[in-house]
């Protein structure tokens, strides 16, 4: 496989750092003998590349691309129990679900994610504060080690692997399979509240008020100021429960496609302002209810193909922290201002509380508390000191930054934010690394 296409294919969606990779392997199938050992370099296994940052990535070394692993191997329709490759993803495994009455028990804002990169990264969602994360719900997996050893992981076997696995940013190995329980469903519809809150008081407001809705997120206008500081949308529901005969006339958006790069300076205060204000007035009343598809509740950019070409060729960063709320919500609100005054930013802003469900994960990011992510477009070292300030609050209040997410966090916020990291090292596989680790360990 050429330079070219190794640098177009195989990068971050954030498009940042570029990537110059050795070579791209492919594994066919779950039971291929594969010789680590005639790689002279590091290793590390490659899904759909949605990981933000650097974390998918490894710079100099090689990439396993697992995305051929894609069969279903077992469905147990009564438990809904599904056994499946690696490289199934997301989006493969709904459509072969949801019509049997299924769903994912945790699922990111994309579909296009693989099963392994969901366990890597323990991916979670608009569900947390009542479902946990994705790797609250595996069964077992198995595990392919560089040495040519394969082990099935699960909670009461190589347990201290399984849990150094879910969140291990794909540094213990390939996983080859995965067992997880799903979610019962009604119908493929969801009963949707979309709430306008007036500042960051009103949604913390409603947000104590939807603690058994299923599912709930926000988005805020991060660049209001006074009386409307932190205005937003809160957007609650459960799947649909349909009335005997009743056939809602509801379809999903097709897909369409961005074409090309937009210019790296489209995105910028003076766009975002526009839109934030057009978008929160554009909804009248103060509660909209309706019954929507799954698709635009879960994943409204997924709508829109390649829509990181938005930010044009320069890329651009996804900020997502986690701080505790309980005692007060100053400090999200610190971060908001800081983000506000700096005038940086996106229309593409989330805020949503997590629970307190706690996952097997060594390094999972989710924890009691608020979390808030964004994009920037890529401005350079303006952007890299806006984010060591909201680094600075993030690690004053305890709280931490997502690694799927990031590109450029120093070893002291990593180490703030998963102090457990000294007991996940020893199971990382002595022949597999990444750019986010490297970059990370480099400044120990």
């Amino acid at each position: 496989m050429n330079s070219a296409t190794i640098t177009k294919r195989y990068q971050s969606w954030g498009r940042y750092p570029k990537p110059e990779h050795r070579a791209v392997e492919k594994l066919y199938w779950r039971g291929q003998d594969f010789d680590f050992g005639r790689l002279d370099t590091t290793i590390l296994p490659f899904g759909y590349g949605r990981s933000y940052g650097d974390s998918c990535l490894n710079n100099d070394g090689v990439l396993l691309d697992v995305t051929e692993l894609r069969q279903l191997i077992a469905f147990d329709a009564e438990q809904g129990i599904l056994r499946c490759e690696a490289g199934l993803s997301f989006a493969e495994i709904l459509d072969f679900i949801v019509p049997r009455g299924w769903f994912l028990p945790a699922t990111p804002g994309t579909k296009f994610v693989s099963v392994g990169g969901a366990i890597a990264n323990d991916v979670h969602g608009k569900g947390h504060h009542i479902d946990g994360t994705f790797g609250c719900h595996i069964t077992q997996f198995e595990l392919l080690r560089s040495s040519g050893e394969r082990l099935i992981c699960s909670p009461t076997e190589n347990v201290e692997l399984f849990r150094a696995t879910i969140g291990g940013l794909g540094l213990t190995g390939v996983i080859l399979w995965a067992e997880f329980k799903l979610k019962p469903v009604l119908s493929p519809l969801i009963d949707q509240e979309r709430i306008k809150f007036r500042n960051l008081d009103e949604f913390f407001e409603i947000a104590a008020d939807s603690k058994t809705t299923e599912y709930t997120v926000g988005w805020i206008d991060c660049l209001s100021q006074g009386d409307s500081f932190g205005r937003g949308i809160f957007t609650r529901g459960n799947h649909y429960d349909p009335p005997l005969g009743a056939e809602p006339d509801v379809e999903a958006k097709p897909m369409v496609s961005m074409p090309i790069d937009l210019p790296s300076g489209l995105i910028n205060t003076f766009t975002v302002k526009a839109f934030n204000e057009v978008y929160y007035h554009a909804q009248l009343p103060k509660m909209v209810r309706a019954v929507v598809p799954f698709d635009p509740f879960f994943y409204p950019l997924d709508v829109i193909n390649n829509w990181n070409r938005g930010y044009g060729k320069r890329g651009f960063f996804q900020y997502q922290c986690v701080v505790p709320y309980e005692d007060s919500i100053e400090p999200i609100s610190e971060i908001i201002r800081r983000i506000g005054a700096s005038g940086q930013g996106s229309p593409l802003v989330v805020i949503k509380t997590f629970g307190d469900r706690p996952s097997p994960g060594m390094l999972s990011f989710p924890r009691p508390g608020v979390t808030l992510a964004l994009d920037f477009a890529n401005r350079g070292q303006i952007t890299l000191d806006l984010f060591e300030e909201l680094d600075a609050v993030v690690r004053a209040n305890g709280g931490a930054i997502y690694p799927a997410k990031d590109a450029r966090m120093s070893f002291e916020t990593f180490e703030a934010s998963f102090p457990q990291w000294r007991e996940f090292e020893p199971f990382i596989d002595p022949k597999f690394s990444s750019s986010f680790w490297r970059r990370i360990m480099d400044k120990c």
